[in-house]
Order: structure tokens, then sequence, then C-alpha cells
């Protein structure tokens, strides 16, 4: 498995969550494509998570798909207000925004500046929707909440870290007569029981990926006993990632919001040769295997290479029992 992986570097077009060249280990196996990448920062336990997406992509495939596009929103980063168009033109046809808040070493001035363009942008009819990934606490949550909700948002994704925090703003919103909903995104996929953000009335909505929680089947199994509107949404993936992620969202019973998936364009370059980029506002559900000439192009400095694999070693120890 790791002796035929593929290692590629790509530069961000943007930072994004502190990220500016996004690494990936990539597999080929019977059925596919699968896109091994968990964040530095995510120990070999979680990692392991990861790869066991990655093996069922390659190895075992996805269910059948309810759906053959699947419509996406238009991510928007910490970058300044006056340049908020220039991003939002990478989407094109899309409706819903997600837009970065609460980045280190902003305000919360940035954030109601960038949100302002952003619904500008949209029109009154766009659908805005904010990410903090869990950096406020309860009361700044609900400040910073009153200050962006004047711009009619669809929800919160993540504002405070964990459930018990998540639970009080929920309470704590409907008490000042905020109509924001809450979304759970780092306390569903970090989680080692993603169902637990229903059972403790933390979530109005769960955004899933199919990466940290095992794979397309595993993700489906935690939207049903989760009872709650599914987002689907991506980790900076390649477009090899992404098809993951499409085969969740294509296999929902129903998708009531866009999805994160239309997140290729915040990369410089890709791996497949017909990246998964959004027209009319939706990603269509076709396969995209990774190109030899882009493999080889943006392959990682053996260094990197080499830690990505004895990465991939170790969490292939991990899964234990479950592997393959």
């Amino acid at each position: 498995m790791v002796a035929g992986a593929h290692v590629v570097a790509i530069p961000m077009r943007v930072p994004f969550r502190g990220v500016r060249v996004r690494e990936a280990l990539l597999l080929r196996g019977p059925a596919g494509w699968g896109e091994f990448a968990p964040f530095p920062e995510y120990g070999d336990d979680e990692s392991a998570r990861w790869l066991a997406a990655a093996l069922e992509a390659a190895w075992t495939g996805w269910p059948a798909p309810l759906r053959d596009r699947v419509p996406v929103n238009a991510t928007v980063p910490a970058v300044a207000a006056a340049d908020v168009d220039a991003v939002l033109a990478r989407f094109p046809g899309c409706t819903t925004a997600k837009v970065k808040v609460a980045q280190a070493g902003q305000a919360l001035r940035d954030d109601v500046d960038r949100v302002a363009a952003v619904r500008a942008s949209l029109g009154p009819s766009g659908r805005v929707r904010v990410d903090a990934n869990g950096a406020w606490d309860v009361p700044a949550a609900v400040t910073a909440l009153t200050a962006l909700a004047r711009y009619d948002l669809e929800y919160a994704e993540q504002p405070c870290a964990d459930l018990e925090e998540l639970a009080a703003l929920r309470l704590a919103l409907a008490r000042a007569g905020l109509d924001v909903p809450v979304a759970a995104d780092e306390s569903v996929r970090r989680a080692e029981d993603p169902v637990r953000v229903a059972l403790a009335g933390a979530a109005d909505v769960v955004v899933l990926k199919t990466a940290p929680l095992r794979g397309v089947v595993p993700a489906l199994e935690v939207a049903a006993a989760c009872g709650l509107p599914v987002v689907v949404s991506s980790a900076l993936d390649t477009s090899v990632g992404i098809r993951a992620g499409l085969a969740l969202a294509a296999a929902l019973p129903e998708l009531p919001y866009a999805c994160g998936l239309a997140t290729v364009g915040l990369l410089a370059d890709d791996v497949a040769a017909r990246p998964l980029l959004p027209v009319d506002g939706a990603l269509p559900l076709r396969d995209t295997p990774a190109d030899p000439e882009r493999l080889a192009r943006l392959a990682a400095p053996a260094d990197r290479a080499a830690a990505w694999r004895d990465r991939a070693r170790r969490c292939w120890e991990r899964l234990g029992d479950s592997r393959g």
C-alpha cells in the first residue's frame, strides 16, 4: 500500500487555517483513488480514521448515489473585506458562502466587515454562514453573533469548542432572541462518540467529513444516528478527497443545505486533470483519477514523502483488526 503511494505538496492560493502548503498521500486500489491527509497536529490514533477512509475509497468503494450533482457553497478565508469579491469569483454560481471568522490576530470588526462584504456580494437572497472553528467562549460567541446576525446568517459553525459550550450558547441565543442555528463540526469529527452532539442538544445541524469519520459508510451511520440536518464538508482536500465527500453527499436521503465541498479552488493546483470545481453552484458526481503528470509535478520533497509514508504505516498499525 505505502510503496505505491504518491505524496504531493500543493500551495494554497491564500492561507487557510494557517495552512500555506497542503500535503496529501494518495493511494490507488482496485476501486479507485483514496486520499490520506490528516492535518500535521493530529496524532496517529485520530489520523488512523483518515487512513480507513482512504482505504474505503481505494479498495472497497461507496454506496450507490441518490443524486448526480451536489449544491456547494463558496468558502471565504479570513481575507480583507476588499478581497471578498475576488474570492467569490472562484465559485461560479454559488449562492451560499461560508465565511471564516475569529481568526487569530484579527478583531470582531474584521469579521463584521468581511461578512458584510459577502452579504453585499451575494445579495439578500444569498445564504451566509460563518465558521469560528471553536475559537469563542459562550459570552464572546453571543457578542460576535449579535453583531453578525444583522447579515441574516444561515448558521454559525462550531462557534465554541466543546459540547457543553455549544449547548449553553444555543440557550443563550434563544434567550437573546437571536435566530442563529448552531452547526457542529469539530465536535462531531474529532469526537470519540460523534453522536453525542445530538444527544447533548448542542447543535441544530451537523457538519460531516468523510475522512475523520472513517469513510462514507460510517459517516452515513453517524448521520442516521444524529437525526439532524447534515452538511457535508471537506478538509482542504484535492479532487481525490473531494470525490469521497461527494459520494457521501450523494448517498444521503436528504440534502437540505449546500455542501462545503467546493474547496479545490483554494489550492493553487490539483492532482486531477479535470479538477472538481463548481459549475452553476454545484459539483457533478464524476470520478477524478489522479493524473500521472500532475503527481510528478506536485511531488513533495523526499523528506516529506518519507514522513508521510511513515505516518501511514503507523496509522495502519493503529487500525488493527478493523483495517482493510
